[in-house]
């Protein structure tokens, strides 16, 4: 089965800014980006998305009919929502930073705690017996764990995953 992981296009955020699962718009002019991205994807597929506006958008544009699935939401960085990266405490900072995967940010959740949720979608309520393509529109760090998870490397090295603003990723599953 075909299955295409898209990321949003650009937000309304500076660069620096840890916006997770803030709800932040995307930057426009996008259609042109939109009408790109249509392109590289199956007319008829089944469409899944995060229910942020930055994926849910996009998703709206390339279907009339999308899945909304909060599991499919940007890992949640808590207190460090919204802050720009160099304003984090150093104390808080640092152990995440050497242990990005297990470490949980304050009041929000580690890398392992994002995987397991998109890996229960994967395993739970993603539509696997279909003979129609799939398109999940979501964030760098959901496509990184699913593309950690069907190559099997460790999510330790999830950021060897180049995920791009719009990137379209076609897997086979």
């Amino acid at each position: 089965m075909e299955v295409y992981l898209v990321r949003h296009t650009e937000t309304v955020c500076e660069k620096g800014i840890c916006y997770g699962q803030s709800d932040v718009p995307i930057a426009a002019p996008y259609l042109e980006i939109f009408e790109s991205i249509k392109k590289q994807l199956p007319q008829d597929a089944i469409v899944y998305s995060s229910p942020l506006v930055r994926c849910s958008q996009l998703a709206s544009y390339l279907s009339n009919t999308i899945i909304k699935d909060d599991r499919l939401m940007e890992m949640n960085f808590g207190n460090w929502e919204m802050k720009n990266w160099d304003a984090i405490s150093p104390d808080e900072f640092t152990p995440w930073m050497n242990d990005f995967v297990n470490v949980s940010v304050p009041n929000g959740e580690s890398f392992v705690e994002l995987y397991n949720r998109v890996n229960d979608f994967l395993e739970n309520d993603f539509q696997h017996n279909t003979s129609k393509a799939v398109v999940i529109v979501a964030h760098a760090g959901v496509i990184r764990s699913i593309l950690c998870k069907i190559s099997g490397l460790p999510l330790k090295d999830a950021f060897n995953n180049k995920v791009g603003f719009g990137a379209v990723i076609k897997i086979v599953l």
